[in-house]
């Protein structure tokens, strides 16, 4: 450059010892983004030329030396949401680093070309700060160049992983806070700030960007801008989270806490309002039965029918049912657990009768004793016997092997208790024991007391028959 360039004290004794090549070429990239969004111009390009030296170039208006200066960008400030970078200082850092670190800066616009070197101070030549020389415009382009010489392409690499347009992380859902990703596999979750990641999440399920950031995460974005603390953001992911309104991000959520048997669900999922409201959007847009570990076991039987049905049975920990017994999705409809499950099964229930004529010849000869059993009883209190393929579910959640019908004064027998006279008899004496108790139910008194009167009837009737 052979004209007197102007020299422009960047007043820097120090740099940041803990920044490295990639770390200045990060707040490069910054700068061209957030003019990109603020100008609405070309995407920024990142290339190598012919000499081996790497190309930032965004499609702005041009870098001036007064962008040097040290005071914080009133338009970055009023714009946080749009923009990645916020303090002045950020740029001077970069060139700092740079300078420290060998890597030779020539920035181009059409207002001036800019390098850095050490000089004096003015009035004070003991003491050697960071200049920035200023030339005239070398070259008439729309925009900025920063030339970078000395910098390898795995730096280059390592700057551009900080920010998300240049990651291929698929996205799940857009959200008016923010966007969720799924995460890298085998690789800590990322934390996104528009677009410049400022943490990393060895345990969370997704990665986020924070588009609609608070006065919180805009403080804790301090000048190197990574590291950010959790209690910054994790309010923001909850917001995000609790917009998300697609079954996919919901999908994984449950399917997470559904290995809470093994210990390896993830943060997200330790959220309160966040699993009620995965659980609620499933319950809203799939046909899902929630059920415990215990409930699996215990309801084998009703959870069965609920998969031949279509549902699909999502395992959850205690405190989780607990949570949901109550609650409602957005559309008004009861959180579908086993409880609720059960009382839809019995209301839409319909037998699935069994003619005699489509009996087997072995159910048919234990079916033909029907009328001896009843006949060692004292006037039995029955109009009907049938005999029905399935039959309504216990509380319980099993099936029953037999229930009393109070409203058709009828007995209605599962048809596997055919199997043998034993089963089909104890079944029909059980039965009987409701009418005979005004209709009592299972293990009250007065079924027991008229439960016990018909062993009575049965082992008089069978003394005196010998």
């Amino acid at each position: 450059m052979s004209e007197q360039a102007r020299k422009f004290d960047l007043n820097m004794e120090e740099v940041l010892e803990a920044w490295g090549v990639a770390d200045a070429t990060r707040e490069v990239i910054a700068n061209a983004l957030d003019e990109q969004a603020l100008t609405d111009t070309g995407e920024v390009e990142i290339y190598e030329d012919d000499e081996g030296r790497w190309h930032i170039r965004d499609y702005g208006r041009g870098l001036r030396h007064e962008h040097l200066t040290q005071n914080e960008d009133e338009e970055k400030l009023n714009n946080p949401d749009k923009v990645i970078g916020k303090f002045g200082v950020g740029l001077k850092d970069a060139l700092a680093t740079f300078y420290r670190n060998g890597v030779d800066v020539t920035i181009h616009s059409k207002h001036e070309t800019i390098t850095v070197e050490k000089a004096p101070k003015a009035d004070f030549e003991d003491i050697e700060t960071l200049h920035g020389l200023i030339y005239p415009p070398e070259q008439d382009i729309e925009g900025t160049d920063v030339v970078l010489d000395g910098i390898t392409e795995a730096q280059i690499d390592q700057a551009k992983s900080n920010f998300l347009r240049f990651t291929d992380d698929e996205l799940l859902e857009e959200t008016k806070f923010g966007e969720v990703y799924a995460s890298p596999a085998g690789e800590d979750s990322r934390i996104y700030v528009t677009g410049l990641k400022v943490a990393t999440e060895e345990n969370f399920l997704f990665s986020y960007n924070i588009t609609k950031t608070t006065k919180q995460v805009r403080d804790a974005l301090n000048r190197e801008r990574s590291n950010v603390g959790r209690t910054a953001y994790s309010s923001r992911v909850k917001d995000i989270l609790r917009e998300c309104e697609t079954t996919d991000v919901a999908q994984r959520l449950v399917d997470d806490f559904e290995n809470f048997t093994d210990g390896t669900t993830h943060d997200e999922v330790n959220w309160k309002p966040i699993r009620l409201h995965a659980v609620k959007l499933l319950n809203e847009r799939d046909d899902v039965v929630f059920a415990t570990v215990d409930e699996r076991h215990s309801n084998a039987d009703l959870l069965n029918h609920a998969r031949a049905d279509g549902y699909r049975v999502v395992t959850v920990p205690e405190n989780i049912r607990n949570e949901i017994q109550d609650e409602r999705d957005s559309e008004g409809n009861r959180l579908r657990d086993v409880g609720t499950y059960l009382e839809e099964y019995n209301e839409s229930f319909e037998y699935d009768w069994v003619p005699e004529d489509e009996m087997t010849e072995d159910e048919r000869e234990v079916w033909n004793h029907r009328d001896d059993i009843l006949e060692l009883l004292n006037d039995p209190p029955v109009e009907e016997i049938r005999v029905s393929e399935t039959i309504r579910m216990t509380e319980r959640g099993e099936m029953a092997n037999g229930v009393w019908d109070g409203s058709e004064q009828r007995i209605v027998i599962r048809r596997q208790q055919l199997n043998s006279v034993r089963d089909f008899a104890s079944t029909l004496l059980h039965e009987v024991a409701h009418p005979r108790s005004g209709g009592a139910p299972d293990l009250s008194k007065p079924f027991e007391d008229a439960l016990t009167g018909l062993l009575g009837e049965v082992a008089e009737s069978a003394i005196s028959k010998q």
